[in-house]
């Protein structure tokens, strides 16, 4: 390298397993709160459509809050069930592998560093190294794409599902209950649209695509949720049946 040009600096990049893991749950943490913005939002403009009295906004927003999260953590709850239950099967399997027949193991390993681009040598030798450090841990990275440590646990992501959506949905309840009828729809059609438009820039930002069209998908479809509720309950209420 000459001495007029400097090193480019390369920034530290995670590649971990965990960094993977703790990105997907802050990812459905801000779609898990995007749920709570919309529906909850979508709940209480129906029900101000349809009548001014906050009693009734107020039970509606409620039962919609409490509802939500119990359904958004129990929908996460069974899916990550099923996601570690497989996973932990996957780390039996290969436990047993291991324990029955070690060499056939050795070579599938070393196959499969060979199918990576080592060459003979080189893959048994770091096949080698790596079962002799932890086989395990070598077989799950290598075939699976697995650590022991990113088995997802269900409670977590329920609970987690669940704050998320809570702390979406008292978004627009707040905005709806806490000014005046005159402003209380147009209030809280603003405070939810805002609020798409940041959960959208953070999930873009999070999946590392550009911020406009996720974003636009996300405003206007909570757009056009809160406008269909809210034209149902003013129907209703103009025709008397609520």
């Amino acid at each position: 390298m000459s001495a007029g040009h400097a090193a480019p600096v390369h920034g530290i990049e995670p590649h971990d397993a965990a960094y993977g893991g703790r990105l997907n749950r802050l990812r459905a943490g801000v779609l898990g709160a995007n749920d709570g913005i919309v529906s909850v939002a979508a709940l209480v403009v129906g029900v101000a459509g349809a009548t001014t009295a906050w009693e009734p906004i107020l039970a509606a927003g409620i039962a919609a809050l409490i509802g939500g999260a119990i359904s958004m953590a129990l929908g996460e709850y069974v899916s990550v069930s099923s996601q570690s239950d497989s996973q932990r099967a996957l780390i039996r399997k290969e436990q047993e592998e291991l324990r029955e027949q070690p060499e056939a193991e050795l070579e599938e390993l070393v196959g499969l560093y060979r199918r990576k681009g080592l060459s003979e040598a080189t893959a048994r030798a770091v096949a080698t190294e790596l079962t002799a450090a932890d086989a395990l841990s070598a077989h799950l990275d290598a075939e699976l794409g697995l650590t022991e440590r990113s088995v997802a646990n269900a409670w977590s992501a329920a609970a987690a599902s669940a704050l998320a959506f809570t702390i979406g949905g008292v978004l627009p309840l707040a905005a709806i209950l806490l000014v005046s009828d005159r402003l209380r729809v147009p209030l809280t059609f603003a405070v939810v649209l805002a609020a798409l438009v940041a959960t959208g820039l953070v999930s873009a930002r999070l999946g590392g695509s550009r911020p406009l069209r996720p974003t636009l998908r996300i405003v206007i479809g909570g757009g056009l949720a809160l406008g269909v509720t809210f034209g149902i309950g003013t129907l209703l209420g103009v025709s008397g049946v609520a």
